[in-house]
């Protein structure tokens, strides 16, 4: 059985393209700069790399670009895209809605975008996506794993904020946290490593990179976790704030006289490691990191 497995974030697409016999790499690459002036970085496992400028206007265009690369030219592994069985999505934010990995139908992709204000970075480059993957793949099963299900165990003490009650019941404030297909692999992983029951551990799982959180998992459940109602909380990341005092959005706010947007442009893509250093290796890689 082969599977394509789909990373989207707002202007990037990322895939793999996996043999689950053994569960080896066919090939793998990323769609980056969709919506300005899109690249194909594309490798596969003999070695074969292809670089190449496209067209992205949206992940519609992405999409095709990738069947693309997996089934014609130098970097081809398929004959076509009917060799795949299925194909797995991950998602950031599925909020109380998505506690586990659910079959995707029109109506699951609808709910996945009207969550996009508790997760602005993702949700909605998530759906189009998904739409994009529809359009080409109508009979092949898809599935999407949320980065949210994890999380479900954090109890009320830990992911209520100090708020009116009413904002959780009507508007679904609350810390959600993120990363979990990450913490999850990895907790199960250290526990076969010690030769122990994950049941039988406390352990503090870090997943540390461009967007970096931290999980406290007690008896194979978590218990707590950095980020929050979205995955600008916790730790200083690579363009994202983390945790500040809210009274600075505000301040910032007024003080430069910007909107809520302007705003949220700042928080997550301007600040961070890249806001307090000025300076970057890449702009290419800041601008893919930021939807990552």
């Amino acid at each position: 059985m082969i599977i394509l497995v789909v990373n989207a974030g707002s202007s990037s697409l990322k895939y793999q393209l996996i043999n689950m016999e053994d569960e080896s790499v066919i090939a793998k690459g990323n769609c980056d700069r969709i919506g300005i002036d899109g690249h194909l970085s594309h490798k596969t496992a003999s070695g074969v790399k292809v670089e190449k400028d496209c067209d992205f206007p949206t992940h519609a265009e992405a999409f095709s670009c990738l069947v693309d690369a997996l089934t014609t030219g130098e970097g081809a592994v398929i004959s076509s895209m009917d060799e795949i069985s299925a194909v797995g999505h991950r998602v950031v934010q599925g909020a109380e809605v998505f506690t586990k990995t659910t079959l995707v139908t029109d109506e699951i992709i609808e709910k996945i975008d009207e969550l996009r204000e508790l997760a602005p970075v993702h949700n909605h480059g998530h759906a189009l996506a998904l739409w994009a993957c529809r359009k080409i793949l109508p009979n092949v099963p898809q599935v999407v794993v949320f980065d949210t299900a994890f999380h479900q165990t954090i109890p009320q003490k830990a992911f209520m904020y100090g708020f009116p009650y009413e904002d959780y019941e009507q508007f679904h404030v609350r810390k959600y946290g993120f990363h979990g297909t990450s913490h999850r692999f990895v907790t199960a992983k250290l526990a076969e490593i010690m030769g122990k029951d994950l049941k039988d551990l406390k352990v503090v799982s870090c997943h540390l990179g461009n967007g970096s959180s931290i999980a406290a998992v007690d008896q194979g459940k978590v218990v707590d976790t950095s980020m929050g109602m979205t995955p600008l909380a916790g730790l200083m990341m690579g363009t994202r704030c983390g945790d500040i005092d809210p009274s600075v959005v505000n301040y910032l706010k007024y003080t430069l006289n910007i909107t809520g947007h302007q705003l949220d442009e700042i928080l997550n893509k301007k600040s961070g490691l890249l806001g307090i250093s000025g300076v970057s290796s890449d702009k290419r890689d800041v601008e893919e990191a930021a939807a990552a």
